[in-house]
C-alpha cells in the first residue's frame, strides 16, 4: 500500500505539472484548509522550489547554474511574472506609454524598470529582490 502524500507534496505535484509561471493559493484551496497551504508554500520557498514575489502570489523558481541560489524561472523575468500575476489576480493594465513608444519604435531608450498603468484599484505590491513593480494610474 502506498504512503499517503503529504500536502506539501501535492501542492509541489501540481505546480510541477502546470505550466504557469505564477501561482496564488486559492488555486490550492481544493487540497487543504488556508492556513495549511500557505504553510506548505512557505515551506516551499524555504526550499527553494518556489519565490514569494508578495502577498499572496507566488512566482516558480529554478535553481541558477552559477550561485546555486533560486531564481524567477518566468520567461520576461520578473516583469512578466508580474505581469500574470495581476493577470490571476483580474486587474485591468496596460503597458505604459514609453513601452509601447519602444516597441513602435518611436523610443530608442530600453524600458528597464517594470512599469505597468494599473486600471482601477490595486494595492498589492510586488517585488524580487529589491525591485519592486511601479504602478501608473
Amino acid at each position: 500500500m502506498a504512503a499517503q502524500k503529504t500536502l506539501r507534496q501535492k501542492i509541489a505535484a501540481r505546480v510541477a505539472r502546470k505550466r504557469d509561471a505564477v501561482f496564488l493559493p486559492r488555486e490550492f484551496a481544493d487540497l487543504g484548509g488556508e492556513d495549511q497551504v500557505l504553510r506548505a508554500l512557505r515551506s516551499l520557498v524555504r526550499d527553494g522550489e518556489l519565490i514569494r514575489l508578495g502577498y499572496g502570489v507566488y512566482a516558480l523558481a529554478q535553481r541558477s547554474r552559477l550561485s546555486g541560489k533560486p531564481m524567477l524561472a518566468a520567461t520576461d523575468g520578473f516583469v512578466g511574472a508580474a505581469r500574470a500575476a495581476l493577470d490571476k489576480l483580474g486587474v485591468a493594465w496596460q503597458p505604459t506609454d514609453l513601452e509601447q513608444a519602444y516597441r513602435l519604435g518611436r523610443f530608442t531608450q530600453v524600458p528597464l524598470n517594470a512599469v505597468v498603468r494599473i486600471k482601477g484599484r490595486f494595492a498589492r505590491r510586488l517585488g524580487y529582490r529589491g525591485h519592486l513593480l511601479a504602478i501608473e494610474r
